[in-house]
């Protein structure tokens, strides 16, 4: 019944730790730096690098992993496969080629009795949730417009690796969609977003079925000269010298601590049905940070306890869109 938490030295793996712990499931710690590790007090493995850590979950077997390390393009597959048979694994990746991998992998993790989850964080479920509350019971839409509009905290301190890779990873797919606009939230304020592909189209097609899927985030560059480049950036870093340079630099940048930029994060949902039929829903969260630690923590104890179903999926694929309510989200439909 162990849960390994995979870099729970960094800021998210502290939040998913705590909320580990608050559920009475304890993890166990895995880093490469046995001084802070042991510091902690809790049960911990040390482990430098991906074929070591997955060395180290064939030999000891946990019941779940979670990955919180990023770079998951990279990472998840390794990490992922490792946990088979009958292991069960986690992340947060939010970025199309992330979440495409780890789902292509359905068809193992089936055939070895796992469940893998990608996507568990407000990235992915605030959206996929809200769309398959909106098409339960219905046929198939014709059109899902979905809006991620995550509000963030910035906390004090480097940027770090885990993060930085995540940013880069994200421009290598990063073409610009909808245009930018400003959408009107229901608690009286309101936010810009912008057309950006990431994991939310993916899983918003995977739970509509629908034909036409657009998404926009209120992380994505609003500018009209950043979105104009951003095809050409994306092409520059794929290179991978020039990826582990942008990393590298990105990681080292210090940041200063910031309030989250409005009250409440949202995922939103406008499905439409060929008969001109239109729902409109809303999911209703904290703090885009703290919501995505209790969505881990939520996921992984659900898969401790043998409730995801085998394969690999989105959360709400694998446990039910409640799993976004349990974790401390609201709808509003």
């Amino acid at each position: 019944m162990e849960i390994w938490v995979l870099g729970a030295l960094g800021r998210t793996g502290r939040g998913i730790t705590a909320e580990l712990a608050a559920r009475g499931l304890p993890p166990v710690l895995v880093g490469r730096d046995r001084e802070r590790l042991a510091a902690t007090g809790s049960k911990f493995v040390v482990a430098d690098g991906v074929e070591a850590i997955a060395a180290e979950i064939r030999r000891q077997r946990p019941a779940v992993v979670v990955n919180t390390i990023g770079e998951y393009a990279a990472t998840a597959e390794t990490i992922a496969r490792a946990c088979l048979p009958g292991g069960h694994y986690v992340d947060m990746a939010a970025d199309l080629a992330a979440v495409s991998r780890l789902l292509d992998l359905h068809e193992e993790a089936l055939a070895g009795g796992s469940t893998f989850v990608t996507g568990a964080g407000f990235g992915v479920l605030a959206t996929e949730s809200v769309v398959a509350k909106l098409c339960e019971g219905r046929d198939t839409p014709s059109r899902v417009q979905v809006d991620a509009l995550a509000s963030v905290a910035i906390e004090a301190g480097a940027v770090g690796v885990a993060l930085a890779a995540s940013v880069v990873d994200g421009l290598t797919t990063a073409r610009p969609g909808a245009a930018p606009r400003t959408i009107a939230l229901p608690d009286g304020e309101s936010v810009r977003a912008a057309g950006l592909p990431t994991g939310e189209l993916i899983a918003a097609r995977r739970a509509s079925g629908a034909p036409d899927v657009t998404v926009t985030s209120a992380l994505a560059p609003a500018a009209p000269v950043v979105r104009a480049l951003l095809p050409l950036l994306g092409r520059v870093v794929s290179i991978p010298v020039v990826r582990r340079f942008a990393v590298g630099r990105l990681a080292r940048v210090t940041t200063k601590a910031a309030p989250r930029p409005r009250t409440h994060s949202w995922g939103h949902a406008v499905v439409t049905w060929p008969d001109g039929t239109t729902r409109e829903g809303w999911l209703r969260a904290g703090e885009g940070m703290d919501f995505t630690t209790a969505v881990v923590a939520e996921v992984a104890a659900r898969l401790a306890r043998g409730e995801g179903k085998p394969g690999a999926h989105t959360p709400a694929s694998a446990l039910g869109a409640e799993v976004a309510e349990a974790a401390g989200g609201t709808f509003l439909l």
